[in-house]
């Protein structure tokens, strides 16, 4: 049956002031759609109308099979219809099926189209004779002798100077046979269509990121380059076509296609942007582009600093360097170390700086081994995604902060990390001859890297960002700063004369020092909040405070003058504290239940709507607020919460808030936590403050 119904909008847009088109931009598809809604309206001259037949590539089918029908379209002269992306606010082909139970229908097929200059820029498009496969499946259920009937109600809009909106209903009917039979008279048809689908990309590859506001695609085919790409047809309406204002250029064995982005249709709405497109290689041989993700823009090479700017960073790393010997665990061994070079070479002098040379070169060395470390990391996670996105992971930042923590806790003494530091000049001094002094030179920096926590965190940012040579040269000038004092001394031993005693104010400079860690894991907790949400932190927070309690059992019980039996004791409960803290301060699993925020008006407002609503009447400053929220909402509750319909609204009274005071009162409350379940037409149901998940799930269960 022909029921088809077409109407015509003219549009003498392309004869106007361009301040006519501009308003004929903002009409015309509020008119078109107005003209949809009305079925029966149908303007005059809505002809040339289209001549629209559904066929089937088969005369019966088989239980399980898979077949191909197909739409085709015969436009009049000098009109056509569209891709799936118009290029514009047109409107592409589509079919809404109606099928036995268990028969599907697959995607529209779209074949090849052509680019064409539009009122609104390019457009995609099909004259003449447009054929638009689809595949459909029977189940294996339907039996050999039935008759099965598939309903099609197809519509699509033409256009030339005006756009008509057509549409038509469709039946075939085909029987059930033990094997699928072809139709001889339609083969030349579908093979025809097939050949103007675009081709598969076996053996292509495909990659895309940001280039600015374009993107770029990069597509390798399997071979070498031939007969480049003329232009792209994109799927999604966020991306232009290379006629767009893109380009094709060549680059070693691949294409790079720079593709505009569209971000404003032809009536100024925006165009939402995504994240991954696919679309049509136009060439000598058009070839399907699959599904591409927009990755992350590949990251400039590093360009090295100007020597003025490069100067102070390699100024800041010495005096680091230089400082890290005013740490308790560095200072003592000074003197005791040069004095056992003056010992090993007697009174040769040469002998004397050669000793301070070698240690100064197991210095370098060992600073060589951990700057090629952090190179190394920032290799694999820095340039690939530029450095800091180590600080978008939950688990990078949470390591970071206790480090940090850890560290300024050994500094401010509640703990020592190698007590026995300040007698390793001693043992060096037993080591003989150059190995041993390169020895010195590698203990000595291993000795100085607890100390050395506020500086080298300084010199990592900083040095971080620059290029291979600026980097180890950069750590190579942390290193000459912690050898310098033994170069000098080892040049002029008797200046070990004018070095300041060690006493108590060294351990007073470390403990100052401490503070500076202690600062750093204050910002790091801040990001971690960001990174798992405010309502969270509690779990951290006591976690910090277990580690703190761990690092103090171990720097008071576990010394080398306790019993046996009290190090014994003080090791498990030192586990025991650190395990808990790790436990506590672990990124939470995220919940899949969605607060909303609460008000009077959207409580009533789903309730009008036959909506139930729990509420958790919550503040941050509540403790039992944050335990309750730990423990009641498990997947089971909150996948029950989803059965039943309810919306969960939040009401926030970690500021004041008189609508959250007046409702508490309202329920004979005062105090948090208050967790209330509504239903429409039944008494609120207050939950016990210690929440529990059988709570939750008696209360839900109550719902009808």
């Amino acid at each position: 049956m022909d029921d088809r119904r077409g109407f015509r909008i003219t549009t003498m847009t392309m004869h106007l002031p361009t301040a006519f088109r501009a308003i004929a931009a903002v009409l015309l598809p509020s008119l078109c759609l107005t003209l949809e809604t009305d079925a029966q309206f149908e303007l005059p001259g809505a002809e040339p109308a289209t001549s629209a037949s559904l066929l089937a590539e088969v005369k019966s089918i088989a239980p399980g099979s898979t077949f191909t029908v197909a739409l085709s379209l015969a436009h009049p002269e000098k009109w056509h219809s569209y891709y799936r992306n118009t290029g514009g606010i047109e409107l592409p082909p589509d079919i809404k099926w109606t099928l036995p139970e268990g028969f599907q229908a697959g995607p529209i097929q779209w074949p090849v189209p052509e680019v064409k200059d539009g009122f609104f820029g390019k457009s995609f498009i099909y004259s003449g004779n447009p054929v638009f496969l689809v595949d459909l499946s029977a189940p294996a259920s339907i039996k050999v002798g039935e008759t099965v009937t598939l309903t099609a109600d197809a519509t699509w809009q033409i256009c030339e100077e005006a756009c008509i909106n057509e549409n038509e209903s469709f039946t075939l009917t085909l029987p059930v046979t033990a094997t699928t039979e072809k139709h001889p008279t339609a083969a030349a048809v579908f093979a025809a269509a097939r050949a103007k689908l675009p081709a598969t990309a076996d053996g292509w590859s495909f990659s895309a990121s940001p280039d600015g506001e374009n993107i770029l695609l990069r597509v390798k085919p399997p071979g070498a380059l031939e007969n480049d790409p003329v232009d792209f047809v994109p799927d999604q309406p966020f991306v232009k076509s290379v006629s767009s204002g893109g380009s094709i250029t060549r680059a070693g064995d691949a294409w790079e296609i720079r593709l505009p982005r569209a971000t404003k249709d032809a009536i100024e709405n925006d165009i939402p942007q995504g994240d991954a497109f696919s679309g049509i290689l136009l060439g000598a041989k058009a070839v399907a582009v699959p599904l591409t993700k927009i990755g992350a823009a590949p990251s400039a090479p590093r360009e090295s600093l100007p020597i003025s700017r490069y100067l102070p960073i390699l100024g800041g790393m010495l005096l680091g360097g230089l400082i890290l010997n005013l740490m308790p665990c560095v200072f003592p061994v000074i003197g005791l170390k040069i004095m056992g070079f003056v010992q090993q070479a007697g009174s040769d002098r040469r002998k004397i700086v050669m000793h301070g040379i070698i240690f100064a070169l197991g210095v370098l060395a060992s600073f060589a081994v951990i700057s090629g470390i952090l190179f190394a990391l920032r290799s694999a996670g820095g340039e690939s995604r530029g450095w800091g996105y180590q600080l978008q992971e939950p688990w990078v930042v949470l390591s970071l902060m206790l480090l940090m923590f850890v560290l300024a806790l050994n500094m401010f003494g509640v703990f020592e990390i190698g007590a026995s530091a300040t007698s390793v000049g001693g043992s060096l001094q037993s080591k003989q001859g150059l190995a041993g002094s390169f020895f010195s030179g590698v203990l000595a920096t291993v000795v100085a890297t607890p100390c050395s926590a506020p500086f080298l965190g300084a010199a990592i940012g900083a040095a971080i960002a620059l290029p291979a040579f600026q980097f180890f040269t950069a750590f190579g000038a942390m290193a000459m700063g912690l050898a310098l004092p033994y170069l000098v001394l080892s040049a002029f031993p008797k200046l070990i004369d004018f070095l300041p005693r060690p006493g108590p104010w060294m351990e007073s400079f470390k403990q100052a020092m401490s503070f500076l860690l202690f600062a750093t894991a204050g910002y790091l907790l801040w990001v971690y909040a960001g990174l798992i949400d405010l309502d969270n932190l509690l779990g951290p927070v006591f976690g910090l405070s277990c580690i703190a309690v761990a690092c103090w059992i171990h720097g008071r019980w576990n010394l080398p003058y306790r019993s046996g039996k009290a190090r014994g004791a003080a090791l498990v409960f030192t586990a025991l504290f650190a395990a808990a803290g790790l436990y506590l301060a672990k990124p939470p699993k995220p919940s899949t239940l969605e607060w909303l925020p609460w008000s009077m008006e959207k409580q009533e407002e789903l309730l009008d709507e036959g909506t139930p609503v729990y509420i958790d009447f919550t503040a941050k400053w509540c403790a039992t607020c944050q335990v309750n929220k730990k423990r009641a909402y498990t997947e089971e509750v909150i996948a029950l919460m989803n059965r039943k319909g309810v919306v969960a609204l939040k009401a926030d009274k970690t500021k004041p808030n008189p609508e959250i005071e007046e409702a508490l009162r309202g329920y004979g409350r005062t105090a948090i936590p208050v967790n209330v379940l509504l239903a429409p037409g039944k008494e609120p149901v207050i939950l016990p403050e210690l929440l529990s998940p059988d709570d939750m799930k008696k209360a839900l269960e109550g719902l009808e």
